[in-house]
């Protein structure tokens, strides 16, 4: 159990609290706890045994450790539990749909005793929700619409929520013995960036047997976290975690285990192209051998790379598997050099305590140095992000001074001043022009009014890129995973403008951004217009998250030559200030 993990159990139990009309002091209590805890660098798990460093967190007290206590012992808070009792498990997906928060909801149970989306859809097709207090026609065709959005949506998890439930399984099974190589395969291996379910291989001595098998099965099956079986087999059990996301686990013998990783990765179209090339060549692919058409005798199916090898093409990357010319490419030894996270030498999106973010600037740029980075910036909010303590004239420019201040304390690290500033509705920035001329960097993102015509969404990009302050063009779709789609515009133009003005896009590496998305990325690297991967971290854990925008521009084709801060402190500096 992750802090991740133990954070949106606290947050679930204040919103059923809430729900329930319970203090708003305790519930608070469980918010801010969840807070703290999922901002928090070390593991809980690690220090649960230690009560003392527990209660040092700010925002746990006696009580709050003692629902972690009881978390870590029972594997689970009773009362969270009482409370999913009480209005039904269903009752949380109904907090998943935007717009309808704890009070909507303890409204609807009040007045109609529902708590499922079907019923709570029901009632709003029957004109039931606008009779209720603070409701009205408007609301109840935006509640309508907020459920089809969620329906759409339903059964998608996070790339890194997919990566963690992965981790957790892979550590499970590690304990089994003769289980000796277990890896993901399907969209999560190839960086899709959500993941409908995950496929679980794993081989060794344990599975070359029927009686190995099955026991493996068996153990699969006693995961804490499984909530039901769907099928199981004579190599695979498929089941749902609690959270709803489908597993499969397969178990293999190792002579198998590179065929089957190929075809589990996929693509679809990838496979039915390589397959066809297969047939082409004399041979038939499957997942369990690449094999030749007389006689069935297998030639390769240990690894991926001695299939590709056989099938006369270099080693095809997974994230490239989606059947977009990779064959062709690695038939004529064309593959790009994909960038890795070691070509990055700096991060040069942050936040830290001035506005929302979690750190101080030392702190951060310890962080960063402890990752080999060469240099960083800082990039706090502008005024008009007032909830985020946005920073105004004055205090940019005192911001300015306590960062250069620090970069010459603090040696093996170039510290960079940046901002990021919001583009109003109208395209101007949120600064004035003379302070932003003082910055390293210049990040313009929209933050507000995002339902604006898309002709005038266009025009307000252009008119940041055309600022001579910008820098890059923050989260430049404005979509939250999931959650929220990306505003409309025409991207032909902004990327036709950001060449001509040197001005880079961002690929926000954040799970619930990834923003660019490898089909955005692709348009800007065939325009010529340059990218630069950060974090947005607003904790010094976040760094670690810079691995989810680099599977990105790898699904994107990009190299080193297409990321501007692959490049060292100084040549990076100039292409802040549209020198590329």
């Amino acid at each position: 159990m992750d802090n991740k993990a133990i954070a949106n159990i606290l947050y679930e139990t204040a919103d059923l609290l809430e729900i329930d009309g319970q203090d708003s002091f305790r519930i608070r209590s469980y918010r801010n706890a969840a807070q703290a805890i999922e901002n928090h660098s070390q593991s809980i798990k690690e220090l649960i045994a230690e009560p003392k460093q527990v209660l040092a967190i700010p925002g746990i007290g006696k009580s709050m450790l003692r629902n972690l206590q009881e978390l870590f012992t029972d594997g689970k808070l009773s009362v969270q539990a009482e409370l999913l009792a009480k209005y039904h498990p269903s009752m949380l997906q109904l907090l998943k749909i935007q717009g309808l928060g704890p009070k909507t909801i303890a409204l609807i149970w009040s007045a109609y005793k529902v708590s499922d989306v079907d019923g709570v859809e029901k009632l709003a097709r029957e004109g039931k929700i606008r009779e209720l207090p603070r409701m009205g026609e408007k609301h109840e065709a935006k509640l309508l619409k907020a459920i089809e959005d969620y329906r759409r949506i339903s059964g998608r998890f996070l790339i890194d929520a997919g990566e963690t439930e992965a981790e957790k399984l892979a550590e499970y099974l590690e304990k089994f013995p003769g289980i000796d190589k277990i890896t993901p395969a399907g969209s999560l291996r190839r960086g899709r960036e959500t993941v409908g379910d995950l496929d679980i291989l794993v081989t060794g001595k344990a599975c070359t047997t029927e009686e190995g098998r099955q026991k493996a099965i068996a153990y699969v099956a006693q995961y804490p976290p499984l909530m039901d079986v769907i099928a199981s087999g004579d190599n695979k059990i498929s089941f749902h975690l609690r959270n709803g996301m489908q597993v499969d686990v397969r178990l293999l013998p190792p002579e198998s285990f590179g065929a089957a990783m190929q075809y589990f990765t996929g693509s679809k179209a990838h496979n039915v192209a390589l397959r066809q090339r297969a047939l082409k060549m004399g041979y038939t692919l499957n997942e369990y051998s690449l094999a030749t058409l007389e006689g069935e005798k297998p030639v390769a199916g240990k690894t991926e790379e001695e299939i590709y090898a056989k099938l006369k093409l270099d080693y095809i990357p997974p994230e490239m598997r989606e059947n977009l010319g990779e064959l062709d490419l690695a038939k004529d030894h064309a593959l790009p050099t994909l960038i890795t996270q070691d070509d990055l030498q700096g991060d040069v999106h942050m936040h830290t305590v001035e506005t929302d973010g979690k750190n101080t600037i030392e702190e951060m740029a310890e962080a960063a140095k402890a990752r080999g980075y060469k240099y960083m910036a800082i990039t706090d909010h502008s005024k008009n992000l007032a909830f985020a303590n946005g920073l105004d004239d004055k205090r940019a420019v005192e911001h300015i001074a306590r960062i250069r201040a620090v970069g010459k304390q603090m040696e093996g690290i170039t510290i960079f001043a940046g901002i990021e500033v919001d583009i109003l509705a109208d395209g101007d920035l949120d600064l004035s022009d003379d302070v932003l001329a003082q910055m390293d960097i210049v990040i313009a993102s929209v933050h507000s009014v995002f339902n604006q015509e898309p002709a005038k969404m266009t025009e307000r990009l252009l008119k940041a890129i055309e600022n001579p302050n910008t820098s890059l063009i923050g989260h430049p779709t404005g979509r939250i995973q999931l959650r929220r789609d990306a505003y409309g515009f025409d991207m032909h133009a902004i990327l036709t403008a950001a060449a001509k003005h040197k001005v880079a896009m961002e690929l926000n590496s954040y799970p619930d951004r990834l923003d660019l998305n490898d089909v955005h990325l692709r348009q800007a690297k065939q325009r010529g217009v340059k990218i630069v991967i950060n974090t947005d971290s607003h904790h010094t854990s976040h760094m670690e998250k810079i691995r989810y925008g680099i599977l990105q521009a790898r699904r994107a084709w990009l190299t080193k030559d297409d990321v501007l801060n692959t490049l060292p402190p100084q040549k990076f500096a100039k292409a802040m200030k549209h020198a590329w």
